[in-house]
């Protein structure tokens, strides 16, 4: 695939409605502008692997938010972040552990220094490349693990010429080691996965009772455009939108334990209706698996047997494995 994107127009505000796949195959990334020198770069259309970056220009440079899943992709951000003429990416800065944030570091840094929590560092190292063994047939590419330089607990200001950045350990939500990048001039926020647009919620490997916490943190900053892990820049009506779908998490976890059904049989009876215009729906099915769980009183993150749930989910699929257009 070559590494040169569409020509794609850079405009303040919230983008439009979520491509089809058609689109989504043509759209291979590009950047909008949500914030004076603040660029969002949008990978439709948000499924699995399709992560959502962000670029800060900075006086000396740039800040990068997140990378990607692949070589190739990768090389396109990297690229993307080159036509704004800012100078080199000074930090990255990774929202959390996971392959499709991450794997881009070695492409995108530069040799420059990585940020990331504390625990998103131990997480990195512990799983490597798994994810590439979850869809073989994806083209990876030179994809490496890249650690963090620079890793905190709680929180980090940036002083980004006159603008701060404040980095803010909100986990365990998506994950135990979710971060999310505020810029609070701008009433701007970047949310990771914690936040995804169109795309269903995914807790396995964190907390939906800490993602609900989370989401009420995130709603006190008032934020006026949040920028998702995944799919469309929207306003803050996405933390309501994410809680919903949590909230009946939650209540379909009460009602599947006390019927003494498994989380597959319970996702598999449950009306999603309300939420049927997300994409990747087979995700229920750990996020039921988290919420069981909490509910059996498990320490908010502890680990799951994901590899396990991943069968559960492509069975939930009819067989299939969940789609990755990475």
């Amino acid at each position: 695939m070559p590494w040169a994107m569409p020509a794609r127009p850079r405009h303040p505000g919230v983008i439009g409605d979520m491509p089809d796949p058609v689109a989504a195959a043509v759209d291979v990334g590009h950047l909008t502008e949500v914030a004076e020198d603040v660029y969002a770069y949008l990978q439709p259309n948000g499924g699995w692997c399709l992560n959502n970056a962000g670029i800060i220009v900075v006086p000396d440079g740039l800040l990068v938010i997140d990378t990607a899943a692949t070589e190739t992709r990768a090389k396109r951000l990297r690229a993307a972040a080159g036509e704004l003429h800012a100078g080199p990416v000074r930090a990255v800065i990774n929202t959390h552990h996971h392959g499709d944030h991450t794997f881009g570091n070695h492409i995108v840094s530069d040799g420059g220094v990585i940020i990331a929590h504390d625990l998103a560092r131990a997480e990195m190292a512990r799983t490597g490349l798994a994810l590439t063994t979850l869809w073989p047939d994806v083209d990876w590419g030179d994809v490496r693990v890249s650690l963090p330089t620079v890793t905190f607990s709680s929180e980090m200001t940036l002083h980004a010429g006159p603008r701060r950045v404040q980095l803010i350990h909100v986990g365990p939500a998506h994950t135990t080691n979710d971060i999310v990048v505020w810029v609070p001039g701008d009433r701007l926020l970047f949310a990771g996965d914690v936040v995804m647009s169109g795309c269903t919620p995914f807790n396995l490997m964190g907390s939906v009772r800490g993602a609900l916490g989370a989401l009420t943190r995130l709603r006190s900053l008032s934020p006026a455009t949040v920028v998702c892990g995944h799919g469309d820049v929207r306003g803050p009506e996405v933390l309501d939108a994410v809680a919903a779908y949590l909230r009946l998490i939650e209540d379909l976890a009460v009602g599947g334990r006390a019927a003494g059904q498994s989380p597959l049989e319970t996702a598999r009876q449950a009306d999603l209706s309300e939420f049927g215009h997300l994409v990747d729906p087979e995700r229920i099915v750990g996020n039921l698996h988290r919420a069981y769980a909490e509910l059996a009183g498990g320490e908010l993150g502890e680990p799951l047997d994901v590899v396990s749930v991943f069968s559960e989910m492509t069975a939930y699929n009819g067989g299939r494995l969940p789609v990755c257009l990475a």
